[in-house]
């Protein structure tokens, strides 16, 4: 793809902006590594902030027109969108299949299907969301905010991308994405998308880079009125001082440590078995992952051997395999950082059910984790504290139901929390109890129209359905605008 190493600013792919004093036969460039081979494949460009400067002014000029246009008009761009991103959909799959290395199955029925999904779902949203409301003789209206910075990660790259531009597109806002400098790719293919669907010039804006000079430049420009950031709770805090001297709105979804509470009623095969999938699924990289399993004490040694049989069956592999459920960590800094937490954990006096440091048996290249499971973990130990972002499990013996609530909220996260019961009302009761702004109640079903977001350091803010798209909106009250 010749776009890999361009831009995507007012409407035109771009080359990157020429530095006076940096000889052009030299721009900064990444190679894009495929996690499962330690090979670059792919080279990206890196932008600077004259780039952002460039992206923001198409922004900025773009949003007046595209502000005033109408519901109709909005919805008619953004089902081109959709049947541009459906038409890439098999590239884009496969492109997140290379680039951060999920299984191709993964990639094809959950990583590329978020794009589709949320777009039609804001699609939905934008067709009957109410921008304007009379009470008494105020008009209540809800207006686009402005130009949107975007910042989103690797681990679930489309559907970050597509939950901050589908609400904004909705809204009336214009924008400039910065996509992971880790899996870029996939963004190429959406900004291409873009331009087909015709999306008016300068309301997309697409610049690769790293966070220290592209990202800080977009979270600091006073061009920018929102800034909407997917990353750890740390990269985060980072965005949110770079644009307080601005004022802007921020929008954060962060990092988590969320709870999975089996409750002594719950059908235990089951509960364990699908925490266990749920906390290594996408080799263990979701925010939300159910990492902290709460289990009774007297439970504790059977679901240890339904845990151990459900992680050894988890086969790590190359994507392409067919029987492969865990491709490689993204990088070998995620791969070092997550082998350090399993050390640290076996060093804290975790007991090691399976899994454990290296590569699994007959990988021997490759960010490569083996599914670990450690039991009679205590709340004090590393990995029941810090965001693990790898397979690793970690499960904790309770006394009782009061203990196991108090024991799960206490964490510094709150993005989400799982219950496990053979009681609906019981279930409901813990639920109302945990503080995070997810609680999943059986493993149900993805909902699309769920909000999405956390509580504490996970972030603030809400994604998905009309949650998100308030989230774009400004509100303005008008008074007197009706007679008293």
């Amino acid at each position: 793809m010749s776009n890999f190493l361009k831009f995507y600013i007012d409407g035109a792919w771009v080359d990157p902006a020429v530095d006076p004093a940096v000889d052009p036969a030299v721009r900064a460039t990444l190679d894009v590594i495929d996690p499962a081979t330690e090979e670059p494949f792919a080279t990206i460009a890196l932008g600077t902030s004259a780039d952002v400067d460039r992206a923001v002014a198409a922004a900025r000029a773009a949003f007046p027109a595209f502000s005033a246009t109408s519901r109709e008009e909005r919805l008619a761009l953004m089902r081109r969108l959709l049947d541009a991103y459906k038409a890439r959909y098999d590239a884009v799959a496969d492109t997140l299949s290379r680039e951060m290395g999920a299984p191709t199955t993964l990639a094809h029925r959950s990583q590329a299907a978020m794009g589709t999904a949320h777009l039609a779902r804001m699609i939905e949203t934008l067709e009957s969301f109410a921008f304007e409301e009379l009470r008494g003789s105020t008009l209540i209206s809800k207006e686009p905010i402005g130009v949107v910075g975007m910042i989103t990660p690797w681990n679930w790259p489309i559907n970050q991308i597509m939950c901050k531009v589908a609400p904004a597109l909705a809204a009336g806002c214009t924008m400039v994405l910065k996509p992971s400098e880790i899996a870029p790719l996939n963004a190429t293919l959406f900004a291409e998308a873009v331009h087909e669907a015709g999306v008016p010039k300068g309301v997309f804006n697409l610049v690769n880079g790293d966070g220290p000079t592209v990202g800080e430049a977009i979270a600091r420009h006073p061009g920018v009125d929102m800034v909407s950031f997917t990353g750890s709770t740390r990269a985060g805090i980072l965005v949110a001082k770079a644009a307080a001297d601005t004022v802007k709105r921020v929008h954060q979804e962060l990092g988590g440590k969320s709870a999975n509470i089996i409750l002594d009623d719950a059908d235990l095969d089951r509960a364990v078995k699908l925490g266990v999938e749920s906390c290594m699924n996408n080799s263990g990289q979701s925010c939300n992952a159910p990492t902290r399993m709460f289990v009774p004490a007297s439970l504790h040694d059977q679901a240890i051997a339904i845990a151990r049989t459900t992680a050894e069956r988890l086969k790590a592999g190359a994507p392409a395999a067919a029987d492969t459920r865990l491709g490689p960590v993204v990088s070998q800094i995620q791969y070092d950082k997550i082998q350090r937490l399993i050390e640290a954990g076996i060093a804290e006096g975790a007991e090691l059910v399976t899994g454990g440091p290296g590569r699994p048996e007959g990988l021997n290249r490759g960010y490569y984790v083996r599914p670990t499971v450690f039991a009679n973990v205590t709340d004090d130990m590393t990995i029941a504290r810090e965001e693990i972002f790898g397979p690793v499990l970690a499960i904790l013996p309770y006394g009782s139901e009061e203990e196991a609530i108090r024991r799960a909220n206490d964490t510094p996260y709150g993005l989400a929390s799982y219950v496990q019961s053979g009681s609906l009302e019981r279930a409901r009761k813990v639920a109302a109890r945990m503080r995070s702004g997810n609680v999943y109640i059986n493993h149900p079903a993805w909902d699309a129209g769920a909000p999405f977001g956390g509580y504490k350091q996970s972030g603030n803010g809400r994604e998905y359905a009309e949650f998100g798209l308030e989230e774009f909106l400004e509100i303005k009250g008008t008074v007197g605008y009706a007679p008293a």
